[in-house]
């Protein structure tokens, strides 16, 4: 039975995580689940699958877990600190989906255990590749992708050479504004942006989605997470969102990944690694669909693209900084503090009036140095943001 642990099993993408556990009840036994602020589905789920510790990380709503608990045997904690220490909870495999830069202490706890990490939270990557990748190496850990996007990457290059690799596609539906006139994006607003025309996610990465800046992220995630030169990364606008990304070789061939859109694909491909297990996801019927589109991703339209190429070719500490400006920025746009088209301003400008702290551009990514650079890159957002 294998011991398998959710971080932030109360969004999305742990939703669908635990909808394939409770599929196959004998196969697993769940160490730990946490969730952000949602108590009521954090216990319930801890309840059915008779977790060992549910953790909220909310520390005002402990007293509220531990009553919703009550009788269970399950076990309740709260803050930071809790959720890392679930993280950390000897484990054969771990989802790490909770959203931001909150969930790279816990995935990097949870490699520390020489565990499985299935990554859905991109900005692990973007903020510290190569300190996910080393801790993977020093501890035994195994690090998967998650993201539909780099899963489909993943697949295609099973048993290839990634020197083989000339380039690689990542594509984007376009959000929710993809065919908004240019001119009307400044005046869109969050309930807009939240409503995507394909996937089913959460409001914030819904929004990442439309101003593009998800697939900034993934495009830096396709760098640290595969080792390919930025110049080698693509992406590629495909409003039905049925291939997911291309991987195109030295004789000319492109592998592409296509499949509904469905998490559970791309989770249960992790979760079930190295072996294909029957999953319940649609299966396409190519005839219906009829036809495949494909249109350039604007960078005028799109200028986050941009500022990932940017901070692609800096490398260091410049992955943090994004991130993090990126977040401060999506705050101010739901809080209606600045318009839609203002995030990516917002960003790039912290973006260079950091690019000369000092420490800025580093070889030897730590946790602490990545910490201080996210606080560092939030605290100047925000003055921008004010000043604006």
């Amino acid at each position: 039975m294998r011991r398998v642990t959710v971080l932030g099993a109360t969004g999305s993408i742990g939703q669908n995580t635990l909808d394939l556990i409770a599929r196959a009840p004998g196969a697993y036994r769940v160490v730990a689940l946490t969730g952000g602020r949602n108590v009521a589905q954090l216990a319930a789920d801890a309840r059915r699958l008779q977790a060992e510790i549910a953790v909220i990380a909310d520390e005002t709503r402990l007293d509220d877990l531990r009553q919703a608990l009550d009788g269970s045997g399950v076990a309740a904690a709260a803050g930071r600190a809790a959720v890392i220490e679930a993280a950390s909870r000897p484990a054969d495999w771990v989802m790490s989906a909770i959203v931001g830069a909150a969930g790279l202490a816990p995935g990097l706890a949870a490699l520390e255990q020489g565990a499985t990490l299935a990554l859905a939270n991109k900005e692990s990557m973007v903020c510290a590749g190569p300190l996910m990748l080393a801790t993977a190496r020093r501890h035994g850990g195994t690090l998967l992708p998650v993201d539909s996007e780099h899963s489909a990457v993943f697949q295609a290059l099973v048993g290839e050479d990634i020197a083989t690799v000339e380039r690689i596609v990542i594509t984007a539906s376009g959000g929710a504004f993809r065919d908004w006139p240019l001119e009307q994006l400044a005046e869109a607003t969050p309930e807009q942006a939240a409503t995507h025309p394909n996937w089913d996610m959460g409001q914030r990465i819904t929004i990442d989605s439309a101003s593009m800046f998800n697939k900034a992220l993934e495009l830096i995630e396709t760098k640290e997470f595969f080792g390919v030169d930025p110049a080698r990364i693509e992406a590629v606008v495909h409003p039905e969102s049925l291939i997911h990304a291309l991987v195109g070789f030295c004789d000319g061939a492109l592998m592409a990944h296509v499949g509904p859109h469905d998490m559970r694909h791309a989770i249960g491909y992790a979760l079930h690694h190295p072996d294909r297990r029957p999953l319940p996801v649609a299966r396409l019927d190519l005839a219906a669909l009829g036809q495949l589109t494909f249109r350039p991703a604007c960078e005028v339209r799109w200028p986050a693209l941009r500022l990932a190429r940017e901070v692609m070719q800096t490398g260091g500490l410049a992955g943090a900084v994004f991130n993090a400006a990126k977040e401060t920025a999506l705050d101010a746009f739901i809080a209606r503090r600045i318009r839609f088209t203002e995030m990516t301003g917002v960003v790039e400008a912290v973006l260079t009036r950091l690019s000369a702290h000092p420490g800025h551009n580093v070889d030897d990514i730590t946790l602490d140095k990545v910490v201080e650079a996210d606080h560092l890159a939030r605290v100047t957002a925000q003055e921008i943001v004010q000043s604006r």
